[in-house]
């Protein structure tokens, strides 16, 4: 017997078919549905959100998901089952390209003893018998005997061989006779950048020095860098960050970025500032600054001083643990203003390092001789972390930002109070009360100095406490920061802080589509949840570049 209902069988899904086709042409198409989400929309909850449409790398629409999916199609689609999604995050003050190279060296941020830096750097010779030794983290005020080491036992455990081992500010190096002998830094160097006993050289260098040894190590090839940068920008995306800054770098680096980017390698937001150099002026020093959607070039990094860590931050009154010592201040005025003049001439911006309030007031006063009433040229002081009383309204008074890094305090907090005293100290890692100069704030990490995870930033800033959870009251809670200005400083003021908060840093329409999305909610969940957040997906420009695993 025939059966005659089988041609229908193979019908039925040729109409479902176009069926679908069908009810494709009454909507629009996007490339990338997100739904079933909980969205900060521009920055805030709203039961009316939980749906977003985009195309093209850009925020088409959004709304309730019946709303926005009865308008639109798209060939992908991610149900977040709830979870929370924020604007993407953006780490306003890092070192990209150096936490890039850094991966290679030897990781010394777990020691708690030079015994142990020294047993780190044995491991790190097994597995890279030729060559230098590089290391980075090191940190003398988490060991029994808060000093500075010296070369001696570098010398003789590893003879011959060039050691570089870099301080966890980036401040401060150790280096071995033979390190030394590389980089051509003969004796005595400069005042106060290196620790002399005995009519010799120790191994400490700071500052210019430092930088000095720094560069002497070599350089792995194109190629290995390239590898290398990608590798960052996956750690990143892991973390939840889609931009960040790269802090003082040179043209062979910021070109290098954009041909990543431009490959479709790289697809991390990149705020890239000028090291002061002849070469970089030459280049990037125009009228117009340098932007892809991807790459921003349009402001000069300088050093004011140094770190409290390594007591090189320069200050009005000796260190209450070194009375000798006012720090080191890396920049005079006149050379301070010389920058400032060319980037005021071609409309860059000053992004300058200043920890100690003697560096901060300098800072201050160099900028309010070129900046003018009711400019926004977002002239930025980086860390601003000491600032003298008599200080705070210039920031106010001149629209001069500043950029906060909040584990900073979590990270120095332990010995803080010892080396710059009470009186100092209540002024020091100021956020809430620096927040109130301009009303906006950025805030990052400072990486590799401090970890990459934003989540940590938005931690330190709202519970102004380590990731141990200490101290239990919190450090300081008179200057922590409230929760949704906590969000901003690492979303829509980050933005802003680098002249892009119109394209990217909030969810609106037509801006970039980049996104962070976690399993918490940063504004409401109980403070001790907030570390606990997972990032479940990190979308840059429409594109999921991380997703977590079931």
């Amino acid at each position: 017997m025939k059966n005659h209902n089988k041609p229908l069988i193979f019908l039925f899904p040729f109409a479902l078919c176009i069926g679908l086709l069908a009810c494709h042409d009454l909507k629009k198409k996007a490339d990338l549905i997100i739904y079933n989400a909980h969205v900060y929309a521009p920055d805030s909850l709203s039961p009316d959100v939980s749906c977003i449409a985009v195309k093209g790398g850009r925020i088409i629409a959004f709304g309730t998901d019946a709303n926005v999916r009865s308008r639109y199609w798209a060939p992908e689609n991610i149900n977040v089952g709830g979870g929370y999604v924020y604007p993407g995050f953006t780490d306003a003050h890092s070192h990209f390209t150096g936490f890039a190279l850094g991966l290679r060296y030897a990781d010394l941020t777990q020691a708690h003893s030079f015994d142990e830096v020294l047993e780190i750097l044995q491991g790190y010779r097994k597995i890279h018998p030729e060559g230098w030794i590089v290391g980075r983290g090191w940190d003398q005020n988490k060991w029994p005997v808060k000093v500075f080491p010296d070369n001696v036992l570098l010398n003789k455990l590893f003879p011959g061989v060039p050691v570089v081992i870099t301080r966890v500010d980036g401040h401060a190096v150790l280096a071995s006779e033979a390190a030394i002998k590389a980089s051509g830094v003969e004796y005595p160097g400069k005042k106060g950048q290196a620790v002399i006993h005995d009519g010799r050289f120790t191994g400490i260098f700071l500052e210019d020095m430092a930088d000095k040894l720094r560069n002497a190590v070599p350089l792995p090839s194109v190629n290995e860098i390239s590898e290398l940068i990608v590798t960052a920008a996956r750690l990143c995306h892991e973390a939840g960050l889609t931009a960040v800054t790269d802090a003082g770098i040179n043209k062979s680096e910021i070109l290098l970025l954009d041909s990543l980017q431009k490959s479709g390698r790289l697809n991390l937001r990149i705020d890239a500032w000028l090291s002061p150099t002849q070469e970089n002026f030459d280049y990037f020093l125009k009228d117009t600054i340098y932007q892809t959607p991807f790459l921003r070039v349009g402001a000069i990094k300088m050093y004011a001083d140094g770190a409290l860590g390594s007591r090189g931050a320069c200050m009005l009154k000796p260190y209450l643990d070194d009375p000798g010592n006012q720090g080191i201040l890396v920049t005079s005025p006149e050379a301070l203003a010389e920058i400032c003049q060319k980037a005021y001439d071609h409309g860059f911006q000053m992004n300058t390092h200043a920890i100690g309030d003697s560096a901060i007031r300098m800072v201050l006063h160099t900028y309010s001789k070129f900046l003018k009433p009711g400019d926004d040229r977002r002239w930025r002081i980086e860390h601003a972390q000491v600032v003298n009383e008599s200080d705070f309204d210039m920031f106010m008074k001149y629209h001069i930002i500043p950029s906060i890094q909040a584990t900073h305090a979590t990270s120095d907090m332990a010995w803080a109070q010892n080396r710059i005293g009470n009186a100092r100290l209540k002024n020091a890692y100021a956020y809430n009360r620096l927040l109130q100069q301009n009303g906006w704030i950025p805030n990052g990490t400072d990486f590799p100095i401090e970890g990459i995870e934003p989540i940590k930033t938005f931690y330190a800033s709202v519970a102004r406490k380590n990731a141990e959870g200490e101290p239990a009251e919190g450090y300081m809670m008179e200057n922590a920061l409230s929760r949704m200005d906590a969000l901003k400083s690492i979303t829509i003021w980050a933005a802003k802080a680098a002249f892009t908060e119109k394209q990217r840093g909030s969810i609106e329409v037509s801006k970039m589509a980049d996104f962070t999305i976690l399993n918490t909610d940063l504004i409401k969940a109980n403070e001790n949840k907030i570390l606990g957040s997972k990032v479940q997906y990190t979308i840059v420009n429409g594109k999921i570049v991380y997703k977590a695993h079931p």
